[in-house]
C-alpha cells in the first residue's frame, strides 16, 4: 500500500497532471465548414486522425506536452481521450488502480447533491491510481474543497462532450456545449473536446484504505 511519505516523492516530481494542457498547447486554426453531403461538420483539410473510431470530430490541439506552463484549468483533448479509453491515470498516464471491487476514480464530492451519486454519472475525468491521489488533490483546486475515493465495476466508454454547431444565415454557429452517446445523429454536428465513460456499480474507498493520510490536501 501507499504511503504518505512517497505521496511526498511524488509531488516533487510531478508538475502537473498527464491529462493538463499546458501554455504551448494552443488550439490550432482550423476551418470549419459543412460536410460535402451536408450532414454534420468537418475541417476544411481534414486529416484522418482528427475524428475518433465513431466517426466524431475533435477539437484539433497542439501538443506539446511540459512545455510552458501549466494550465490546469484547461485539459488537452487528445490525452484525456487516451487516458479514457485505455483506463490509464489522468496523473501518470500509467495504467489506473484497479481491484475485485474495479477501478479508482478522485472525484469533487457530491454526495450530497443525490443519495445515488455517482451511480450513473457521465465521467470525463479519467481514473487514478492509488499513488497519484495525493498529487491530484495537491495540484487540483477543485479536489482541495473536496475529494471522495470510488471504486467502480462498471464504466463502459458511452459518448462525448463538446461544442454543438448549426447553420446559420452566416455559416456555422456554436450552439453550446453537451454531452452525446455515441450513435446519436447530433454528433456529427459536434466538435468534440473530451470522451466520458457512465460509472456504475460504484462504492467508496476511505483515503485510508488506500494507505493515504487522512486530510491530505
Amino acid at each position: 500500500m501507499m504511503t504518505t511519505e512517497v505521496g511526498t516523492a511524488e509531488l516533487s516530481r510531478v508538475l502537473a497532471p498527464y491529462v493538463t494542457s499546458w501554455s504551448a498547447e494552443h488550439d490550432l486554426h482550423c476551418t470549419l465548414l459543412v460536410r460535402a453531403d451536408g450532414r454534420g461538420v468537418g475541417y476544411a483539410n481534414e486529416l484522418p486522425g482528427d475524428r475518433d473510431a465513431h466517426g466524431v470530430l475533435w477539437n484539433r490541439v497542439a501538443e506539446r506536452h511540459g512545455v510552458g506552463v501549466p494550465e490546469f484549468a484547461r485539459v488537452h483533448p487528445a490525452r484525456q481521450r487516451q487516458a479514457i479509453n485505455n483506463l490509464l491515470c489522468q496523473v501518470c498516464a500509467e495504467p489506473a488502480d484497479r481491484t475485485a471491487e474495479g477501478v479508482l476514480w478522485l472525484m469533487r464530492d457530491f454526495r450530497g447533491d443525490s443519495p445515488n451519486w455517482p451511480e450513473d454519472m457521465a465521467s470525463v475525468e479519467p481514473p487514478i491510481c492509488a499513488r497519484c491521489v495525493p498529487v491530484a488533490m495537491q495540484r487540483c483546486p477543485a479536489l482541495r474543497r473536496g475529494a471522495v475515493a470510488v471504486r467502480v465495476r462498471e464504466f463502459n466508454v458511452m459518448g462525448v462532450r463538446g461544442t454543438l454547431y448549426t447553420q446559420g444565415v452566416f455559416g456555422l454557429k456554436p450552439a453550446g456545449m453537451g454531452h452525446l452517446l455515441y450513435g446519436d445523429p447530433a454528433t456529427s454536428w459536434m466538435v468534440a473536446a473530451s470522451s466520458f465513460r457512465l460509472l456504475r456499480d460504484c462504492s467508496f474507498v476511505s483515503f485510508e484504505e488506500l494507505g493515504i493520510a487522512a486530510g491530505l490536501g
